[in-house]
């Protein structure tokens, strides 16, 4: 089974995605991850990308689905992968559909974690970092000490991404590139919304109970 992850910045797909490839034994594929790994490892594509990312520049579409087929065509994912993060934008959409084709395979459902805007703006802006790499929350997952890190009693602080000015403007660049892939995928009847303002543990049961839907609409169809 192919999944796509979607869903506003903070709206909970990066943690709901490793969550629900691990329930379903296959491999969660973030193309960050990948182009990390292969710039890690000297690779090929992994070079070409380096030069993009150095100087601040979004890596080419075609190159990220070049290293996106790559990576699904290793054997761990001959039955099927949650992507989380892409397709970010409708060429990438359109690139990505028209790959798998090419590779015999399709998506299977579209989860879209659906989060209030002003949710988005609290989870982004309650962020804390400590030096030390401990993350925090100011609602969900405060320090004990308000504004010390449990660990190593360093202050903690707001990153530059996650100030309120800059949350609304990912936000509206979300918004902007998302709809049309969202109304693509609503067409071809695969996208599942899902309330993404519950606990954690939630909202990963409500998607695997559409995931099992599914799961037993296919075995109904093919007996």
């Amino acid at each position: 089974m192919i999944i796509i992850m979607l869903g506003a910045p903070a709206s909970g797909k990066g943690t709901q995605s490793v969550v629900v490839a691990q329930k379903l034994g296959v491999p969660h594929i973030s193309t960050g991850d990948i182009f990390r790994w292969n710039i890690a490892n000297n690779t090929p594509i992994g070079e070409k990308a380096k030069k993009y990312i150095d100087k601040g520049m979004l890596v080419p579409d075609e190159l990220t689905i070049q290293i996106l087929k790559e990576r699904i065509e290793m054997d761990d994912c001959k039955d099927g992968f949650v992507l989380d993060g892409f397709p970010r934008t409708i060429n990438q959409q359109e690139s990505l559909d028209k790959m798998l084709a090419d590779c015999q395979k399709s998506i299977d459902m579209a989860i879209n974690l659906v989060v209030t805007d002003n949710e988005v703006i609290r989870r982004i802006s309650g962020r804390r970092m400590c030096k030390c790499g401990k993350a925090y929350h100011i609602v969900s997952y405060p320090s004990k000490t308000p504004g010390i890190c449990d660990l190593c009693n360093g202050e903690l602080y707001t990153r530059k991404d996650d100030t309120i000015e800059v949350a609304k403007t990912r936000l509206d660049t979300y918004k902007k590139q998302s709809e049309p892939i969202i109304a693509v995928y609503r067409e071809k009847g695969i996208l599942i919304d899902i309330d993404g303002h519950k606990p954690q543990d939630e909202v990963t049961e409500d998607v695997l109970n559409e995931i099992e839907k599914y799961s037993s609409k296919q075995v109904w169809y093919n007996a």
